[in-house]
């Protein structure tokens, strides 16, 4: 593990290589800071599974891309993660995948469901917000199955900036997106 001047530890993949392989546990490094987590609720696979078909039915019906549940994104030696949907356009998609099947860079739009518990909110709304914003996401949807609502972040000049907060009854299109148009109630059915 690589240690900062400050003493503190910071992770590579290199060091999550070597961990135990755990099939429950998910590994993700921001900003050189490891977090480990468990398999999540029943509630929020099937939110992130109704998300990502509603993603992948625009997808298919527009020809425009492609939206993938949980896939790895390594950015760099000190930032991987995974992401619960990403949607990356036709065009990018052959220029971020590497030779591992892995992204490499920012997909235009990148969904994260909550998990219950501060050190997951704090994962999604602080780390990862800030992460996605140097790499150039273009769209954020953190997803908050208990609440059952939406927020939207979209690029304002260098960073990511909240422009909604959405509820069961609102509809979510996107100018990422054009024409897609979804009932947020949906994503809970």
């Amino acid at each position: 593990m690589g240690q900062a001047a400050t003493g503190q530890v910071r992770w590579t993949i290199a060091d999550v290589d070597l961990l135990t392989t755990d099939e429950w546990k998910r590994y993700e490094i921001i900003d050189g800071e490891l977090f480990v987590t468990r398999a999540p609720h029943w509630k929020h696979q099937i939110t992130l599974d109704n998300i990502c078909a509603e993603l992948q039915v625009w997808s298919q019906a527009t020809g425009q891309g492609r939206a993938v549940s949980t896939p790895g994104i390594i950015f760099t030696e000190t930032n991987s993660v995974i992401p619960d949907v990403v949607w990356v356009s036709r065009d990018r998609l052959s220029i971020l995948l590497d030779e591992a099947g892995h992204l490499t860079g920012a997909p235009e739009l990148v969904v994260e469901v909550l998990s219950p518990g501060v050190t997951n909110e704090r994962r999604d709304k602080e780390a990862k917000l800030k992460l996605y914003s140097i790499q150039g996401v273009q769209e954020y949807w953190i997803v908050n199955w208990q609440l059952q609502q939406v927020e939207v972040y979209r690029r304002d000049n260098t960073q990511l900036a909240q422009v909604a907060t959405l509820l069961t009854e609102n509809t979510l299109t996107s100018p990422l997106l054009p024409e897609f148009c979804c009932l947020i109630e949906r994503f809970f059915a």
